[in-house]
């Protein structure tokens, strides 16, 4: 039941780790939601949840108000914009629908702002889900001016990694950069430069 996890890039955020938790099981008793609280404990410290649901299931509705269900037995309402954290939807499995079912599902998903089509075999979509995601996740972030010293490569490198470098200009012995970063990651960044760790 432990969560897998792994690093993922995705456009514009710095670091972002996956973490693949455990499927749902219609009428879960309420002594198994107890036991999977710990194995769900990522999705309680999430900054996003991901729900991939397989569109091309009969009951995929069903599946989608259990997994609901569940979570909110947990904490998480994700009917309520402001109970934790947001919630896209992955429909996955588009490529098993006929055309003219796969073309409904696409119209009504581009009428939602939290639902992405996709089809993990063919890789239609995927792309999308990142840009979603990365959008999400990059709420909140400001454009900060950031005077460094010209010998300060290894800042500049974190700053690069870590942030988005809009601009970057030398001027003598110092250099100007435009950076826009999430509020975390300056916090970071203000952090160890105070520890002269960068």
């Amino acid at each position: 039941l432990d969560p897998t996890m792994r690093e993922i890039s995705l456009p514009g955020v710095s670091k972002a780790i996956l973490s693949d938790t455990v499927g749902f099981i219609s009428d879960l008793p309420t002594q198994l939601v107890a036991a999977f609280r710990a194995t769900l404990e990522e999705v309680l410290a999430a900054d996003l949840i991901v729900h991939v649901r397989d569109i091309s299931h009969p009951d995929s509705d069903a599946q989608a108000a259990d997994v609901a269900q569940v979570l909110k037995e947990l904490g998480i309402d994700i009917g309520q914009a402001s109970a934790g954290a947001p919630v896209i939807e992955a429909w996955n499995k588009i490529d098993r629908l006929s055309g003219e079912e796969a073309a409904s599902l696409r119209a009504e998903a581009a009428r939602r702002e939290n639902v992405v089509v996709l089809s993990a075999i063919s890789g239609e979509g995927v792309d999308d889900l990142l840009a979603s995601g990365a959008e999400h996740l990059s709420k909140g972030a400001k454009t900060r001016e950031v005077t460094l010293g010209m010998r300060d490569g290894e800042a500049v490198a974190w700053l690069h990694q870590h942030g988005e470098v809009l601009s970057q200009e030398s001027e003598g012995e110092t250099m100007r950069l435009v950076v826009r970063m999430a509020i975390a990651q300056w916090e970071r960044f203000d952090s160890r430069r105070a520890d002269a760790k960068i």
